[in-house]
């Protein structure tokens, strides 16, 4: 069995003491998902807090006649409509919120000078595959006609998101390549993407564990909220692992050396090259999934955001 990676310092200590915080609190297992959600906010509050200001941020709910959608938009400079990434939040699509990722997003907003649309997509097991799905590709396309409303130009956009949010990312661009339609997206950048919920044994032994920041039994736990039917695992929009990868936007996978899901981000830089689509894949030392939440007190964290926001500016430039 392979060592287990030695994990950067100020990583040890945030992974420490997220997992204290989280013995403070009833098992998840114990509690209602509305009540668990509660506990994860409260666990997650100290790591939002503080990060750049912002010249305004809307609040807007867009009807998308399907359903409807709560956006947030981190706009860091006025007078002028700005280019945008959307950003679609972790959580095994089952937790977190818009204020657990909002000074990640205030961050890529202050360091790449582009406004930010943060996604209140519905979670599981209450809106089960499809529906998170169909409302952001739904959003994509009310975007592409109606963006100036939010101060935005919808000529520059990408999309992009942590964990599950990087599987609902890839897998809209996926969908309106199939429908025929033209892809809005100039980049699609993936944080320790979800693209599957399978784990190998040789993952789950070096990075999993009951003691990790993300274990198998988790990921099966989150996967099984997210899919209305166990053979949706083969559905390619569900779990984008085996998609066929051809003609999307530029890729960029943000690759923590001791996550669990490493291997999918790796093999997925593979199959993107392979069909044709750019990637570009950067590995943070002693990093583990959810490290952008650190940013506070980890110099790796930030210089991944600093990373990502500089490749989205770079796409999104005229």
């Amino acid at each position: 069995m392979p060592a287990r990676i030695t994990l950067a310092p100020e990583i040890a200590e945030f992974n420490a003491r997220v997992t204290e915080a989280w013995r403070s609190h009833p098992a998840l297992s114990s509690l209602s998902f509305p009540d668990a959600r509660a506990v994860a906010e409260i666990v997650r509050r100290p790591w939002r807090e503080g990060g750049p200001a912002m010249a305004r941020t809307v609040e807007r709910r867009i009807d998308l006649g399907e359903g409807a959608l709560d956006v947030r938009v981190h706009v860091p400079v006025a007078g002028r409509a700005l280019p945008a990434l959307i950003y679609l939040h972790g959580g095994g699509f089952t937790y977190f919120s818009l204020d657990t990722h909002g000074r990640l997003m205030r961050e890529y907003a202050a360091a790449g000078g582009f406004a930010v649309i943060g996604v209140d997509y519905p979670l599981s097991p209450e809106a089960r595959y499809p529906l998170a799905l169909d409302l952001i590709v739904a959003l994509v396309d009310w975007l592409e006609e109606h963006g100036g409303e939010l101060g935005i130009d919808p000529r520059r956009m990408a999309i992009g998101g942590d964990s599950a949010g990087a599987n609902l990312s890839l897998a809209a661009c996926l969908r309106r390549r199939d429908a025929g339609r033209p892809q809005a997206m100039r980049g699609m950048l993936f944080n320790y993407a979800a693209f599957t919920g399978a784990c190998s044994d040789e993952a789950e032994a070096q990075h999993g564990g009951p003691d990790a920041v993300l274990n198998r039994d988790e990921m099966t736990f989150f996967f099984e909220n997210y899919l209305s039917d166990p053979a949706q695992a083969n559905d390619p929009y569900a779990c984008p692992i085996g998609a066929d990868l051809h003609d999307l936007p530029p890729a960029l996978l943000v690759i923590p050396e001791a996550d669990l899901l490493a291997e999918q981000s790796f093999l997925m830089a593979e199959r993107f090259a392979a069909a044709g689509t750019a990637v570009h894949s950067i590995v943070y030392p002693g990093a583990t999934h959810s490290f952008l939440e650190a940013m506070s007190i980890a110099p790796v964290a930030r210089q991944a955001i600093a990373d990502g926001a500089a490749w989205v500016k770079d796409r999104l430039a005229d």
